[in-house]
């Protein structure tokens, strides 16, 4: 392990790529509506491409992100930051939809990895050696980065001498710098050791809690996803409002807000904050679906500072109840279940909305969405409830 005088610089590294990944794989979002038009993609089209990086995601995350345990940090982050400035390259010389859904899955891969080696990084190179920073580092990083990559895409995009080219050209800027930090500032691991794919699976005595714990990061990253995929195209089309950095906008107040939620109520016991989270994120996609009807943008932004607060206690609650129930021989395997369903979340619920919006419009299927999800946030608050009291019972039977 390094000494204080070399984690600094280390946890600086780790931290800067972390965010420079984070800053470009949200960089699409606001020029999804552009894309749709030069490319002809339409809603399902718009919707595909999205959730091609995040069902990439998946199967690269279980490949790939143990991988840093076993062969090192830097020798992971190194070609994650690598194969993403080859997603940014893409992007910027792209001149049809082909090109978009290959980048798309290298960055899916990409950032794959990078999930699985980030918050292990941190925590390793935290000169204090305080995990629960180390932690609440990478989630409000993980939000913060990435409500930074829609504001400054939407911005050049919006006002830049080369349209939806400059917002990659800076990505590869960010991605160089923080290549080069990495390779310099992270060490060689010294003992590698042999590695295999594992399946990662959840022990049979805490499958309930994990399915309750997993229905709240579902209905959180659900709604991340609309938000992602969709909402710029909301924007422009129903609410009529064309420019590029007022939809970036938006999407970065949900991003955004998640994070300052998480920053703040990080020391809440998990339950509680997921239950405030759940019944947050119900009133936000309830006022979600009315402005489908009253089409107004400050209802929007109301709704989204709603939805976003949701997001961040559902998801940061679900994670830390993830964590405390996980046994400690088993912690990697069911925290990457847990993500496998957060980023299923993320792709699934967005391709049924496109697929609706396909037949009966992107207003009603976003009506739709908001309903289902609504009924999916009251049944896992009133499960929540229930294994909340009977969690307290059990103690109180312990106790006597």
């Amino acid at each position: 392990m390094e000494g204080t005088r070399r984690s600094w610089p280390s946890f600086a590294a780790a931290t800067g790529g972390l965010c420079a990944m984070l800053i470009g794989s949200s960089m699409p979002t606001p020029l999804f509506p552009v894309y749709g038009a030069a490319f002809h993609l339409g809603t399902l089209g718009i919707t595909v491409l999205f959730s091609v990086y995040t069902l990439v995601v998946i199967p690269a995350l279980l490949l790939l992100g143990p991988v840093s345990d076993t062969k090192g940090r830097r020798e992971v982050l190194a070609p994650a930051l690598g194969l993403s400035a080859v997603y940014a390259v893409i992007f910027a010389v792209a001149n049809g939809p082909a090109w978009l859904f290959v980048a798309q899955a290298i960055e899916g891969v990409a950032m794959g990895a990078l999930q699985g080696t980030a918050a292990p990084t941190l925590v390793e190179y935290d000169p204090r050696r305080d995990r629960r920073r180390a932690s609440t580092v990478a989630s409000t990083a993980t939000m913060g980065a990435a409500a930074v990559g829609l504001l400054l895409s939407g911005a050049l995009a919006q006002y830049g001498p080369l349209g939806r080219r400059l917002p990659y050209i800076v990505e590869i800027g960010l991605l160089t710098a923080a290549f080069v930090a990495v390779l310099v500032l992270l060490p060689k691991r010294r003992n590698r050791r042999p590695w295999r794919p594992r399946r990662p699976t959840v022990p049979a005595e805490i499958r309930r809690p994990f399915i309750l714990a997993s229905m709240s990061a579902f209905v959180a990253w659900a709604v991340g996803g609309l938000y992602l995929a969709l909402v710029p195209s909301f924007v422009a089309t129903a609410l009529h409002e064309p420019n590029l950095l007022v939809a970036a906008a938006i999407v970065a107040l949900m991003m955004g807000t998640s994070a300052v939620v998480q920053a703040v109520a990080r020391s809440w016991p998990s339950r509680r904050v997921q239950l405030a989270g759940v019944a947050t994120m119900a009133v936000g996609v309830a006022a979600i679906a009315v402005t489908t009807h009253v089409k107004v943008l400050p209802l929007l932004v109301v709704a989204t500072l709603l939805t976003g607060g949701g997001h961040g206690l559902a998801f940061m609650g679900s994670l830390g109840d993830v964590n405390e129930i996980a046994p400690d021989d088993r912690k990697a395997d069911v925290v990457a279940s847990y993500y496998v369903v957060v980023y299923a979340a993320t792709a699934l619920p967005v391709i049924g909305v496109g697929v609706l919006a396909g037949v009966l419009g992107l207003l009603p299927a976003v009506s739709i969405f908001s309903y289902v999800v609504l009924a999916v946030c009251i049944a896992g608050f009133v499960g929540l409830l229930a294994e909340r009291d009977e969690a307290r019972e059990w103690s109180e039977r312990e106790a006597a």
